[in-house]
């Protein structure tokens, strides 16, 4: 079965941090793959791309599950400001993900995908990233 990529094509002029992560999505780099198998097969090109499951670097994150406000009764005017559950995944991490949620962008001419976290399988953090 192939997998279904959504594409879309990101026009504007900007840099990476202009770009705003929604909800519990984060924006993913994918990593520059080999073209050779272990014994020494070279791949066709795009062939790695097909893969049910892929891994890239988090760039940006997006501020997490939206939780319920709690409204007190004898203050309805008051209005809170939106508190969210953050994410697990962190800018920096590998993350080896499900490529059939991914939605693939074109950015700057680099290509990105936005995953959402339920299709993050795994996260390789580097101890030392945040030091």
């Amino acid at each position: 079965m192939k997998p279904f990529i959504n594409k879309m094509l990101v026009k504007d002029k900007g840099e990476i941090k202009d770009l705003i992560v929604v909800g519990d999505r984060v924006l993913i780099k994918p990593k520059n793959l080999s073209d050779k198998t272990p014994s020494g097969l070279y791949l066709p090109p795009g062939i790695q791309e097909k893969e049910v499951i892929q891994q890239g670097y988090i760039v940006k994150v997006g501020p997490g599950y939206p939780l319920p406000a709690v409204q007190d009764e004898g203050e309805p005017w008051k209005e809170e400001k939106v508190k969210y559950l953050p994410l697990q995944a962190k800018v920096g991490d590998l993350a080896i993900y499900l490529q059939k949620n991914a939605f693939e962008i074109l950015y700057e001419n680099e290509k990105y995908f936005i995953v959402p976290q339920s299709s993050i399988l795994l996260l390789e953090r580097d101890p030392n990233l945040f030091e």
